[in-house]
């Protein structure tokens, strides 16, 4: 067990900055007074954190922290905090950690005993849900679901029976595409997408997965999006499967099912190879 007082140690800190996902106005005085007073600024891109700094007249050196570099770069920087010094760490919009860069710091950081100290700030997820129109409680946060398909439709199928308003990130360009993947995993769920938060051009997408499907095929999406799915009115029990391998394909193949069937059902679900249920199937 760990306790931590974060501001009664005299060490180095680290602290998570979060930063504006669109409009710079979202960044708070305290930010930026945290992005002014600590001696190193540890980036996920460090070009495009310098325009940030830049606007609000911040001269603190950078380094890049990114999901190329960590592995070198977190010994380098967990030194420099145990030497006393303060560092920020940032990603490119939003919290640290939150689909970006900085949980391997973070627990870095905690397995030295260094104080961890996170702002509030900018977070795409929450804010898109609170203006969504679909129950803000409770809510489940998933971010980029699997960009191959069988893999999406995979992590989908789990979450099958999730009754949170789910909270998904997604690129425009794939957006189509999961939107049909929920439509075939889901069912004709509640569905807002949610794009260019903060920004002039900010939208809300709000219908059927069938509507929404329909409205991006004939307007392509640009800017990255935020996509919020309703949860689950009923919860699909699982079958039950009893008995052997062998007695659980009869039982299949009683209700209908042909031997094939049955062998690649019973498989599926025990995650065996149909060979294995096939052999012990025909014994």
């Amino acid at each position: 067990m760990k306790i931590q007082k974060s501001f009664a140690q005299d060490v180095g800190t680290l602290y998570l900055v979060p930063t504006p996902i669109g409009n710079l106005e979202d960044m708070t005085f305290r930010a930026v007074k945290t992005l002014q007073t600590v001696e190193l600024i540890a980036s996920e891109d460090t070009r495009n954190t310098q325009k940030l700094l830049n606007h609000f007249e911040i001269k603190v050196p950078q380094k890049s922290l990114h999901e190329h570099n960590y592995n070198e770069r977190i010994p380098e920087l967990v030194a420099f905090l145990k030497n006393g010094n303060s560092i920020a760490q940032v990603s490119d919009a939003g919290m640290p950690s939150i689909s970006d860069p900085g949980h391997e710091f973070v627990v870095a950081c905690i397995e030295e005993d260094i104080p961890v100290v996170a702002l509030p700030g900018a977070t795409a997820g929450m804010t898109a849900l609170i203006a969504s129109g679909l129950l803000p409680q409770p809510f489940y946060f998933y971010g980029f679901l699997q960009r191959k398909k069988n893999s999406q439709k995979k992590e989908l199928t789990d979450l099958k029976n999730q009754t949170a308003t789910m909270i998904f990130y997604e690129s425009p360009h794939r957006v189509k595409e999961t939107l049909k993947n929920i439509l075939e995993i889901f069912g004709n769920r509640e569905v807002v997408v949610c794009r260019e938060l903060t920004k002039v051009y900010e939208e809300y997408l709000r219908g059927t997965a069938e509507e929404l499907i329909m409205y991006v095929t004939e307007h392509p999406l640009k800017g990255e999006c935020c996509l919020l799915v309703s949860g689950a009115e009923e919860v699909e029990k699982e079958e039950v499967f009893e008995g052997t391998l062998k007695e659980q394909v009869e039982t299949l193949i009683l209700a209908g099912q042909s031997s094939k069937e049955a062998i690649k059902s019973i498989a599926k679900r025990h995650g065996l190879k149909k060979q294995e249920v096939y052999k012990e199937y025909h014994e």
